[in-house]
């Protein structure tokens, strides 16, 4: 998650500096993406028949609100609660929605039974919507799952303990940040992504806008080269060796840095995505956006390889919850050992958060092409990570696994963990969706299941 913490520690922390200046720290944390969710709350009653007829509603829902406002100052960097209205009939639910504007979600917290509108309010809803359900105040959470099969984007929260809200306003926080973010795709055949930018704007909202190789070009060229090289210069004593690159390549890729994070500035885009092996191959521009992609990923923002949507959407998602990079990946697979590699010439070096420890990391050439320079990290082992991938908006792939080691063959990519998986076999007989998957160190999978239910996609399990 992107916050003034989490951006402080990036700045501060890392084993090379010029992530981002002052200006741009105080640039990129103003941007819309990196504020709380707006969220309303609504409490529902009817006359009542439970919990007992002698229930003084008023009296009730001051209780609870007292309750929400203290978890929502415990939350407040996360979530902004506005409303409070009690509404008593399906003509005043629709009337309240009406009145909403510019939302990410609605905590709806009934009070009695019957408990009218509450159908109405979920299935007319335009947002997710979480249900509140206190022991003994209604039935209606009975209706949730059947609501939720039907397409409706709503789960339920059955507590007595208002502590068990937390990671359902983190889970509203994603969607708010999904919903104001902007991704730049570069690629000279927007068409060939034009239908999953849409199908994901549609989803969660966030912007695509799709950069010609010119343009990138152009921003290179107003690159400051002297800058360039001063990073280049840092970035160098603090690797642990040098293997093939020479200077001039090292200082491309600084100064492609400068020109990519110039242009997401420009546009207020938290993420970039380059079609390197296809119509902007990375021998085709001034320099390779590896090292670029680490540092962005390093910062809390998100540089993509490929320009691949489905793998960008992913790490946003997971990233804004759990405050941990994306290590976007070509899986390996070995029977044998029941275990898969992960191998990509992109990895972040701050695995476990802006927060975390900076792994340690060897400046090498793309493998593939033998040009530019890339960052080869020596990831954490002895780890458990989560595998997913978006496969489209509305299903993602999902599995865990530990990092046994890492991998250091002189094919594949530069940057390699071996994993342990629970059925290789398995897995790979169901391979789908393409070959990219994503790690990131954590098992996320509960946040996961959570996010799928309200935020409405298909959560499945490879292996």
């Amino acid at each position: 998650m992107l916050t003034r913490r989490t951006f402080h520690a990036a700045l501060c922390g890392l084993p090379f500096s010029g992530l981002l200046k002052a200006d741009e720290y105080e640039a990129f944390r103003s941007m819309p993406w990196n504020g709380p969710a707006r969220v309303a709350r609504v409490y529902l009653a009817g006359a009542p028949h439970w919990p007992k007829p002698t229930l003084d509603v008023e009296a009730e829902r001051k209780e609870v609100e007292a309750q929400i406002a203290v978890a929502a100052r415990k939350n407040a960097h996360l979530v902004e609660l506005s409303g409070g209205e009690l509404l008593r009939s399906p003509e005043e639910v629709k009337a309240w929605l009406a009145r909403q504007q510019d939302l990410d979600g609605i905590l709806l917290l009934p009070l009695t039974q019957p408990t009218p509108g509450f159908n109405e309010l979920i299935q007319a809803s335009p947002v997710p919507v979480l249900v509140f359900s206190r022991p003994y105040a209604t039935h209606s959470w009975s209706s949730v799952a059947g609501l939720r099969k039907a397409g409706r984007r709503v789960d339920v929260v059955a507590s007595s303990s208002y502590g068990d809200l937390d990671p359902w306003f983190r889970i509203f926080r994603t969607a708010h940040h999904l919903r104001k973010s902007k991704v730049l795709v570069g690629t000279e055949n927007p068409a060939s992504r034009a239908k999953a930018a849409e199908e994901y704007k549609a989803a969660f909202g966030a912007e695509f806008k799709f950069v010609p190789g010119a343009e990138i070009k152009r921003a290179f060229q107003a690159a400051d080269a002297r800058e360039a090289q001063r990073l280049a210069e840092e970035f160098t004593r603090n690797a642990l060796r040098v293997v093939e690159p020479k200077p001039e390549e090292i200082v491309k890729g600084l100064r492609m840095h400068l020109a990519l994070k110039s242009m997401m500035l420009a546009e207020k885009a938290n993420a970039f995505t380059i079609d390197c092996f296809g119509t902007l191959a990375a021998n085709t521009l001034p320099g390779y956006p590896c090292i670029c992609w680490s540092k962005l990923n390093d910062a809390g923002l998100y540089g993509v390889c490929e320009a691949d949507l489905h793998s960008t959407v992913t790490q946003m998602l997971v990233t804004s919850y759990a405050g941990v990079p994306g290590f976007v990946s070509d899986p390996v697979f070995d029977l044998s050992r029941n275990e898969v590699i992960h191998a990509h010439c992109v990895s972040a070096t701050k695995l476990k958060g802006p927060d975390g420890p900076a792994s340690p990391y060897i400046i090498r050439d793309h493998l593939e092409t033998h040009e530019g320079a890339v960052l080869q990290v020596l990831m954490p082992c002895d780890e458990t990570i989560t595998v997913a991938r978006f496969a489209g908006p509305k299903r993602m792939l999902v599995s865990t696994a530990v990092v046994t080691g890492y991998g250091d063959s002189d094919r594949g990519c530069r940057s390699q963990i071996r994993t342990r998986v629970k059925d290789a076999e398995k897995w790979l007989e169901n391979y789908q969706a393409g070959l990219h998957r994503v790690i990131f160190y954590g098992d996320h999978t509960r946040a996961l299941e959570r996010m799928s239910r309200l935020l409405g996609f298909e959560l499945v399990t490879e292996a």
